[in-house]
């Protein structure tokens, strides 16, 4: 009996570590087969006992004990997981009052509590202090930034924060720099999050500055050089259902 105590109290302790964070490579598995090029096929995901495992994941973990990082790239996945089952739950943002309920009336289980979308980006994310999460958290619509096809981990957020911002703003169909006008048409991100932007640079003409790969339009907007209007934004799924 002596000797059993140790082992039942090892598998207890193995099993609260399993529920301490996300299964990212169970999560990289479901993105991997149904996102393509940020194109979404939510069918896979529905009644898929592996994506309730994640979404279980989300709702159990303790993210008392992670480090900055951890929880950042913690809150991302579940952020983009809570999204996808508000989809396959039947909502939409498509919609005044569709994006009502999508965002900010519906809850999920969040590390014990239970949340809403809204609540999870600007009361949790936000505060992190990491502007790049505009790139990243994704709402499920085509204005959104796409869906990676790889979930984020801690060792390699930076990299993937970093590559994720440079795709959002060097995309023709979200962000456009027209150097003879002077004029720049923008995502309405860097108009609904500008404060994050001026926070980190400055501005938001200076935070794009060093993003993008245009040359001239960088120097240009190092200046706070163009005159800046805003796209309309797109609330149609990102994918099919």
């Amino acid at each position: 009996m002596i000797r059993i105590i140790p082992l039942l109290l090892g598998l207890l302790l193995a099993s609260s570590l399993a529920s301490a964070e996300l299964d990212s490579a169970a999560w990289n598995k479901l993105l991997g087969s149904a996102v393509v090029a940020g194109h979404v096929d939510y069918a896979q995901w529905r009644d898929n006992p592996d994506f309730d495992a994640v979404v279980e994941q989300v709702a159990r973990a303790d993210t008392g004990a992670m480090s900055r990082q951890q929880r950042l790239a913690f809150y991302i996945n579940a952020y983009n997981i809570l999204a996808a089952r508000g989809i396959l739950d039947g909502r939409s943002p498509d919609g005044i009052l569709g994006r009502y309920l999508y965002f900010k009336r519906d809850t999920y289980a969040v590390a014990g509590e239970r949340i809403s979308l809204h609540q999870l980006e600007h009361e949790w994310i936000r505060p992190l202090k990491e502007p790049r999460i505009h790139f990243a958290i994704v709402c499920a619509s085509q204005s959104c930034p796409i869906l990676q096809s790889e979930a984020y981990t801690a060792d390699r957020l930076e990299e993937q924060l970093e590559s994720a911002a440079r795709g959002f703003i060097n995309d023709r169909s979200r962000n456009r720099f027209d150097l003879r006008s002077g004029r720049a048409e923008l995502s309405r991100i860097f108009q609904w999050f500008e404060e994050d932007f001026e926070e980190s640079s400055g501005s938001v003409q200076a935070y794009l500055a060093p993003m993008v790969s245009n040359a001239e339009a960088s120097s240009q907007l190092s200046r706070n050089g163009f005159e800046i209007s805003y796209l309309e934004y797109d609330w149609s799924l990102n994918g099919s259902l």
